[in-house]
């Protein structure tokens, strides 16, 4: 496995790009650990399938450098990479039985015959096709085809990362969730260096440990799970992580303090310097109660999900949802909105502006 690093990489479908809106990736810098699991997060277009293309050696650059445990790859092809990829629909042989489609990446790099039997029975079982061997793939479920296709990318044990590209795509939502924590256990079991692309946060969240959030070519934020959650650095983060999304509200900032609609709210700590003129702030669902005291709003809708609610409510023109494991409001109550401080920051042309006052 290796250490994947994206050097000031930059990249234009254009033959002559001259300003930033002609680039589909701006620049990117950018390091992944030997062996860590991975994933690129962001909607259609946001160009993570293209920096995933670039790593991989389908695609050249404008400009920068990739480079695998400090060697430039950059111009090298994906077999000169040594790399494995898993693409959105199976890449497999429906004539070849389960066996012999597992073997196949061996047996092409001319793998003695004996440790092509152990890898793939090691493989297959742990992908749970080692009662399948025999069969051919054509007769297989799609989740199954799948499986074959992932298995193909990790019987090597010689490859430098394996990338899966949207490869739950084409899967019953039923049956993604096992996909999905299979996937896990195999980069457990493995420890080989994954990254996954996906604009599917569940599927983003469930398998990284580290989460890269794009949005129009450039990373928004890489962090954990839980450091997307708690503290986005960027309104587009709170918004595209969470169901639902961050609460993201116009505030006027005065003497260093926050104020909606005229009232006060606490923040998580001081306000950095700015010359912004948009200031928001955000605030999770999660983190908003009913008080007898806060920001004054009527409920409009409450939305029962079983584990929870989602109340709806609006504070003047603005909607502000909240999250909460038990209801006593009704559609049309004046109510009272109070935010939980420490999850509650300010926000400065859409980039975090107040300062985590746990520090």
């Amino acid at each position: 496995m290796a250490k994947i690093s994206l050097k000031k990489l930059k990249h234009s479908y254009y033959p002559a790009p001259k300003k930033p809106e002609d680039y589909a990736l701006k620049e990117i810098d950018l390091s992944w650990l030997d062996g860590g699991a991975y994933a690129l997060l962001g909607p259609s277009g946001c160009g993570k399938s293209t920096l995933l293309n670039i790593i991989s050696g389908l695609l050249v650059p404008s400009e920068g450098h990739v480079l695998f445990d400090d060697k430039d790859v950059t111009m090298l092809t994906p077999a000169e990479r040594n790399i494995a990829q898993v693409f959105q629909f199976p890449v497999i042989y429906d004539t070849m039985t389960v066996y012999n489609n597992l073997a196949f990446p061996l047996r092409n790099r001319g793998i003695e015959e004996a440790r092509v039997d152990t890898r793939v029975r090691e493989i297959a079982k742990m992908l749970e096709l080692d009662e399948m061997l025999d069969r051919r793939a054509s007769r297989l479920t799609p989740d199954n085809k799948q499986k074959i296709s992932m298995g193909r990318g990790l019987v090597r044990d010689d490859v430098n990362v394996i990338m899966f590209d949207e490869p739950l795509t084409v899967i019953d939502p039923l049956l993604k969730w096992k996909l999905r924590s299979k996937l896990k256990e195999l980069h457990q079991k493995t420890k080989a260096t994954m990254i996954y692309v996906t604009h599917d946060q569940t599927e983003a969240l469930t398998f990284a440990d580290q989460v890269v959030v794009m949005q129009e070519g450039e990373i928004v934020q890489i962090g954990t799970p839980i450091e997307l959650f708690e503290r986005p650095a960027h309104t587009f983060v709170g918004h595209f992580i969470g169901s639902p999304g961050m609460n993201v509200l116009p505030c006027e900032i005065k003497d260093g303090k926050a104020y909606f609609q005229g009232d006060q709210v606490e923040i998580e700590g001081e306000i950095n310097p700015t010359n912004s003129t948009k200031t928001e702030l955000g605030v999770r669902p999660e983190f908003i109660t009913f008080g007898k005291k806060g920001v004054p709003a009527v409920v409009k809708k409450i939305v029962d999900l079983g584990k929870h609610y989602v109340i709806e409510c609006m504070c003047a023109d603005f909607r502000v949802n909240v999250v909460s494991v038990s209801n006593q409001q009704n559609a049309g109550d004046a109510v009272h909105l109070s935010f939980k401080p420490q999850q509650t920051r300010v926000y400065a042309d859409g980039w975090i502006a107040s300062k985590d006052g746990s520090k």
